[in-house]
């Protein structure tokens, strides 16, 4: 968490008012005692980051665009709100964004758009695991075998 304190610093954010996914995650569960329940993959995940501290994103690939970007916006991207409102990104956030111009992801692993968010019709997904910390490669590939035992390799179509 300390690593993604100190990148979210580095962009110019407060690091408590913009939290990782992961660190959001496991503040909720020490203020609620437990996660919320959204989907069997999605809390999958959110059990593993909340257990690791490593952000991981889940995206409704049905959803996107063509390719899926990690990059600073333009402020001219839409981002659909869980409350169901657009908004744009400011100029130089990071975001994940597609070739339509949606993003999906607010100041990189803080918050995810409801457009790409997981359905119970999701056929198609993306597993994102991030981090930043020194041991970030080996600890993600750690967190990556968890999934798959946990979860399945969907017909050996999970790759690194």
């Amino acid at each position: 968490m300390a690593a993604w304190r100190r990148a979210f610093s580095q962009l110019g954010l407060k690091p408590t008012q913009y939290r990782c996914a992961s660190e959001s995650l496991l503040r909720r569960l020490r203020t609620e005692g437990s996660l919320p329940t959204i989907h069997p993959l999605v809390d999958t995940c959110n059990a593993l980051s909340a257990e690791s501290g490593i952000p991981i994103a889940v995206f409704d690939l049905e959803h996107v665009v063509g390719d899926l970007t990690v990059r600073r916006a333009h402020g001219t991207e839409s981002y659909q709100s869980f409350a169901g409102a657009v908004e744009h990104p400011e100029p130089g956030e990071v975001i994940f964004a597609d070739d339509a111009e949606n993003a999906h992801a607010r100041r990189w692993s803080h918050r995810q758009s409801a457009l790409s968010a997981i359905r119970p019709a999701t056929r198609s997904v993306l597993v994102v695991i991030e981090a930043m910390h020194e041991s970030g490669a080996r600890d993600v590939q750690s967190v990556r075998a968890a999934l798959i035992d946990l979860v399945g390799d969907a017909g050996g179509v999970i790759s690194a």
